[in-house]
Parts: C-alpha cells; structure tokens; sequence
C-alpha cells in the first residue's frame, strides 16, 4: 500500500470473495490505520518500497498460493479460478504469469496468444499484478524480490523480472497463460520512459539478471518488436550501461 493517502486508499481495495485476503500496509509516518469493512489479515511495515511489501506477502501468505495485487486493482473473478485449476494440475509449475486489461478492458500489453513456458528472454515486461506463485516452492528455493528494485527506491522498477530470473535459475518452472485476472490504469512504474532515469534504471535490472552479458541483453531489448526509440546517443548509453 502507499503511504501518501493510506486511508482512502485502503477503503479503495476490491476485496475477491472466498479468498484469503493479506494486506501489507507501508507505513513509515505512524497514520491511524482505519477499519475496513471486510475481514482481512493485514501486517504493517514501518518502511517503503514494494519489494519489501512483497517480501512481507510471501512470509506471511498463509495459502497454497499467492496472487499480488496494487491497491489499484480490480479482480476478475473467472480468470483467477482459471489459474488456480491450471496450477492444481501441474504441480510442477511454481509461478504463472496471466493478462490484465486497462479501464476501457483493452489488453495493457502485447501479450502471447497461447501459453509458454518461462525464460529469461521472454519474461522482462512481468508485472507483479499479474504473477501467481505457489507459496511452499517459492520459500523452499528461497526466493526474494530484491529489494534494491522496484517502486519506491532509485532502481524503480524490474523487481518482477529479477524475481522471476532467479527462480528460474534455482530449478523452479514457471508459465504464462493467456487468461485475464484483473484490471489495471494504463500507466504504471514499469512503463516504458525515453529518459535518462527510465534507461540508468533498466540498464541496472539487465546488470543485475544477466552480468558480463547485460550488454548484449540491452541491445536485444531494444531491437525485439515494439522497437524502443531511446535515440542514437541514449541506445549507446543503455546499452553499455552508461
């Protein structure tokens, strides 16, 4: 949750039916926390940072599996139960990756039109909104969101990806499925920026999953359709991290 308007913001979330619902709640200056009309566990974090707030969910999830959410959110019902039947039958896969449409129901990205396994090259424009994780696997393996990323610190964004590239790199088996679980603004922390703070941020998330081959994973990125327009001098820069 954030922190700049936290009780009209709490009162804001759309709670899904017959789930247990966890809210992590961010608050570094001490608010009064009001009641919410709904049953809820919540845990209050004296810190900022989604990361955190993300670590916070998965050591304190009490369900088989976890479905991250902004304040922001919308539910879609159908969708989410279609997740969980797919997830109860392949015991195998620890994290799915689904679809989520803006405020007009269009699709919020260019997503695949049938399902796929999970790999580095194919994972990097993950949202955390659209993520499911099977909570046992993702804490045995010891997986965190690396809390140097993400909203809410000066590497704002590419925590999902990093989550997901070390997962896959322990062994853990993920997927994306072409199913709609929620809707979401159209803007968002991860949306593509031309600008210097937008490229040093992204070029650190490259540095961060790939190492002595980030160069090259920068160049991919920005050639792979939709061709990202950063400019002659900006490409440079990105690319070699600059």
């Amino acid at each position: 949750m954030g922190y700049s308007t936290l009780p009209s913001r709490l009162r804001s979330i759309h709670f899904l039916p017959n789930v247990s619902s966890l809210v992590i709640i961010q608050n570094p200056d001490s608010e009064v926390i009001p009641e919410l009309d709904v049953q809820v566990r919540t845990v209050e974090l004296n810190s900022i940072g989604v990361a955190k707030s993300r670590n916070a969910a998965i050591d304190n999830a009490q369900s088989k599996y976890l479905l991250f959410a902004d304040d922001d959110i919308e539910f879609v019902p159908e969708g989410v139960s279609k997740i969980i039947d797919y997830l109860e039958a392949n015991p195998n896969i620890s994290i799915a990756l689904c679809q989520t449409v803006n405020e007009a129901g269009e699709l919020r990205k260019n997503y695949p039109n049938k399902a796929r396994r999970l790999k580095l090259r194919n994972s990097a424009k993950a949202a955390t909104y659209e993520m499911f994780i099977r909570v046992e696997d993702i804490k045995r393996a010891g997986i965190r969101f690396d809390e140097n990323f993400g909203a809410g610190v000066a590497n704002y964004l590419g925590d999902e990806y990093i989550f997901i590239a070390d997962a896959l790199r322990s062994g853990l088996k993920g997927v994306f499925l072409p199913v709609v679980v929620a809707k979401h603004p159209a803007l968002s922390s991860g949306s593509f920026q031309d600008s210097s703070i937008d490229r040093v941020a992204r070029g650190r998330v490259f540095q961060r999953v790939f190492g002595f081959w980030a160069p090259v994973a920068r160049l991919l990125f920005l050639v792979k359709p939709p061709f990202r327009k950063l400019g002659l001098v900006n490409s440079i820069l990105f690319i070699f991290g600059r």
